[in-house]
């Protein structure tokens, strides 16, 4: 079970995906151990641990984290913290929050910028196992992750083809009032299908292990299945 957050007064008492994703992430991580594959290439679990305590505790090194002259320092900082502190710590560091002098500190900054990041770190450990099934999240949890997926132009800015995303979760109008986002503006399109959550996934690079359905001409399918990317 996760570990609540009582004593942790760097939180406001409001809802905050972000806390509850952060605390469902820590709870799978103390549950798998540190050796337990994830989607992120070349990462076990303690790799994992490691990059999230690093981008919130470490901003010195956090620049490198997307790449850069800075990726090596972001590698080598990274190493370190599993070299000297041990799982739990790591564990327990990440679950604790960010520190008082941290910007993720800032009142409002943990969810707006986490929820997306713990959410697809999450499904990260969760869909590396070979039984693993979608799974249930609230609506409120739906509608923020698929508002969030506004984001898309930037991540599919190189995609071959034009790309439409569509959410498939709702025969009424959605909280949004939309059902639709354009990700890159080009022809040919290819429409990519799913619930929020498993565009998401797509989205941020997770493509083998989000369950979605591709619609267009067979070569734009062909060359946007092909491709890749990942953040």
């Amino acid at each position: 079970m996760a570990r609540s957050y009582e004593g942790t007064a760097a939180y406001d008492r409001t809802v905050n995906y972000a806390r509850e994703e952060r605390a469902a992430l820590s709870a799978l991580l103390d549950e798998t151990g540190p050796q337990a594959p994830t989607l992120c290439e070349g990462w076990r679990t303690v790799d994992l641990a490691a990059h999230l305590v690093l981008r919130e505790r470490r901003p010195d090194a956090a620049a490198g984290i997307l790449g850069g002259p800075l990726a090596g320092y972001t590698r080598r900082v990274q190493q370190g913290l599993i070299q000297r502190l041990p799982y739990p710590r790591l564990v327990d560091s990440f679950r604790t929050g960010p520190p008082a002098l941290s910007i993720f500190h800032i009142p409002g900054v943990d969810d707006r910028a986490n929820v997306t990041e713990f959410f697809v770190h999450h499904e990260d450990v969760r869909r590396a196992r070979d039984d693993w099934e979608p799974r249930d999240i609230s609506a409120d949890l739906t509608e923020e992750l698929w508002r969030r997926l506004r984001m898309a132009k930037m991540l599919l800015r190189k995609a071959p083809v034009g790309v439409e995303l569509v959410r498939d979760d709702l025969s009424g109008t959605p909280a949004s009032g939309r059902v639709r986002i354009t990700g890159k503006a080009r022809t040919p399109v290819v429409t990519v299908t799913g619930h929020p959550a498993e565009l998401t996934m797509w989205a941020l690079g997770r493509t083998s292990a989000a369950r979605v359905r591709f619609d267009g001409a067979e070569a734009a399918v062909r060359a946007l299945s092909a491709s890749r990317w990942r953040l």
